[in-house]
């Protein structure tokens, strides 16, 4: 199933994207797409029949917002440094072990919403990523399979990111990743079942128009199953965190001087295979 929200901010509704691509209205089923829902084994039955019936209300989706597709997240896990091209491109020693920060949950945003530079910023940067979304609740797990078993599904992020603030500004990763609206997310969450392999999806991103990212998450260091159990046996995930899986080649820290790091009137686009795609348009803070 493809699950989104849709409405306003704060104050979106849950919905469905049928096979034919029909914007269906989910209100009537269930009250939100949420950690709640994807937990729940019976409600979720509750939509898929929904869906199957071909009688859920239909939505105009034109002009419509879309939102992030889940609802009241707890947490952002992010990992760094996990692609073979991306690590080569900024001249790092790929890690040994994942390297694990955090975004606050506030970043997330929808798919095509703002995306605001910050104040005094000239190094902020994009990465197109794959999420994970927890669907039960994860600790210490054992196995690939186990860790498996324990996601709701997948989708589209954009970690922007502020490298002056972030690698220059001492301290932590974390003022050059949590800047207002620096985690795009969406537009769908795509369930576990619907994705075959997680390590054989294309991801790209364009900036004005440019392709500046054409990866596959088939050059992920440590795939989607290692990060969700290496997570694990630090913290325990719980139905709706989000974790970010990292960026392959392409972004601006990576290339030649002059880098051409984003300004206010830029659009960046991406996409992941099956997940869909996101369009920002950057403005100042």
């Amino acid at each position: 199933m493809k699950l989104l929200r849709v409405g306003t901010a704060g104050a979106e509704r849950p919905a469905l994207l049928d096979a034919e691509g029909v914007l269906r209205d989910l209100g009537g089923v269930v009250p939100d797409i949420d950690g709640e829902l994807l937990a729940d084994d019976a409600a979720l039955g509750r939509v898929r029949a929904a869906a199957a019936s071909g009688e859920l209300p239909v939505l105009d989706a034109d002009g419509l917002r879309v939102g992030p597709p889940v609802a009241r997240i707890g947490k952002v896990v992010c990992i760094g440094l996990n692609y073979h091209d991306h690590a080569a491109e900024t001249g790092a020693e790929p890690p040994s072990e994942p390297v694990v920060f955090f975004k606050a949950a506030d970043t997330v945003v929808g798919p095509d919403d703002t995306v605001l530079v910050p104040r005094t910023s000239v190094k902020t940067d994009w990465e197109v990523e794959l999420a994970i979304v927890i669907g039960r609740t994860a600790r210490y797990l054992e196995s690939h399979e186990e860790a498996l078993a324990h996601i709701a599904g997948y989708a589209v992020a954009h970690d922007v990111s502020e490298r002056e603030f972030q690698i220059e500004r001492g301290g932590t990763w974390d003022k050059g990743k949590n800047c207002e609206t620096f985690n795009p997310l969406g537009p769908w969450l795509v369930t576990a079942d619907e994705v075959a392999d997680p390590q054989a999806l294309g991801l790209k991103l364009w900036v004005n128009g440019e392709l500046k990212q054409n990866g596959s998450t088939a050059d992920q260091i440590f795939p989607v199953a290692e990060v969700v159990r290496y997570v694990s046996q630090f913290m325990t995930l719980y139905p709706g965190d989000v974790i970010n899986t990292g960026t392959p080649a392409g972004v601006a820290m990576g290339q030649p001087e002059p880098k051409p790091y984003l300004r206010a009137g830029d659009v960046v686009e991406l996409e992941i295979e099956g997940l869909g795609r996101q369009r920002q348009e950057l403005k100042d803070a």
